[in-house]
């Protein structure tokens, strides 16, 4: 894979990533790794490892299980990295993958993190129960005529703009009524595609407001640093590095859209980066990038011989 200098963006995927067996070759070889799940089944109460590498994935995809298992893994992925000689110059993470940046870029410790990612994820997972809801991506259509569609909507359905993913690609969020009417709508208007996602309920959305309160508290309860190098986060797009303003865009992003493709670009215009490397299982955000401008080179580490392979 060549050697890996400071000049690359390291990018933290969210819900949707995992997959039953992830990072058991890496566990089988690194006493970090081993290190960290000792420390996850002491902070969550369950045996983490085992849903992660064995399943069965209907339980792993829970939001329950999928957000902690997620961030274990990145931010080992991480720690293993830094551990070789290889350090991010900026950060950033999609949704749930903020935190896995924090946690990296120094905000806070691997265990305070996933305290918070825990009581995000019980959270959420009630608010979604309490109040049922969905998502879709809408692909081939043009943002402000999605941005549009979901404003025009006069009932009492709730949808909105969650997850800006590439120019191409809006996922909305809402009731499952609402995401219904909008995807329809957004047939006639020309998408190419639209997807109900298969997740737990309509994140990002203001049907998760119930969770905002126990949230706050959490995020008050830890210790908050400010971060080694700048994160470019989910509420705004922006490069930030002070803990009390990374704290308040940490709460905000739990109901507002995932600015992913305007956070790429903006780190390719402001950074002059067009290196990438996605820390954690899957591909989701190396796809978005190809997405998001073809001129970016995005290299996948989410595996033992992807590790191995990073030269410094």
């Amino acid at each position: 894979m060549g050697k890996i200098t400071l000049d690359f963006a390291w990018i933290f995927p969210g819900q949707g990533s995992q997959h039953v067996g992830m990072g058991n070759d890496i566990f089988l070889d690194s006493e970090i790794a081993q290190n960290y799940f000792e420390k996850a089944h002491d902070i969550l109460g369950y045996d983490i490892q085992s849903i992660i590498l064995n399943g069965p994935n209907e339980t792993l995809r829970k939001t329950l299980y999928t957000q902690p298992s997620i961030y274990i893994l990145s931010v080992i992925i991480g720690k293993i990295l830094i551990s070789k000689g290889i350090r991010p110059l900026v950060v950033a993470g999609h949704s749930l993958g903020e935190y896995s940046a924090l946690a990296i870029s120094g905000a806070f410790s691997f265990s305070s993190g996933l305290k918070i990612v825990k009581i995000r994820a019980e959270q959420m997972e009630l608010a979604s129960k309490s109040k049922t809801g969905t998502m879709a991506a809408i692909i081939g259509l043009n943002i402000d005529k999605i941005i549009e569609l979901c404003s025009s909507n006069k009932t009492n359905e709730i949808v909105v703009p969650a997850n800006f993913n590439s120019p191409n690609q809006v996922v909305i969020s809402g009731s499952e009524k609402g995401v219904l009417d909008i995807t329809e709508k957004a047939k006639k208007e020309g998408a190419k595609l639209t997807i109900q996602l298969n997740v737990g309920g309509a994140f990002h959305s203001p049907l998760m407001k119930t969770a905002r309160v126990f949230l706050a508290e959490a995020l008050d309860s830890i210790k908050f640093s400010d971060t080694i190098c700048p994160i470019y986060t989910n509420a705004d797009a922006k490069p930030h590095s002070t803990s009390l303003k990374i704290k308040d865009l940490l709460l905000k992003q739990l109901e507002s859209p995932v600015l992913w493709s305007q956070t790429i670009t903006a780190i390719k215009e402001d950074m002059k980066i067009i290196d990438f490397i996605e820390v954690g299982p899957g591909k989701v955000l190396s796809g978005l990038n190809k997405r998001i401008n073809r001129t970016l080179k995005t290299i996948r580490v989410g595996t033992l011989e992807e590790i191995n392979n990073i030269n410094v």
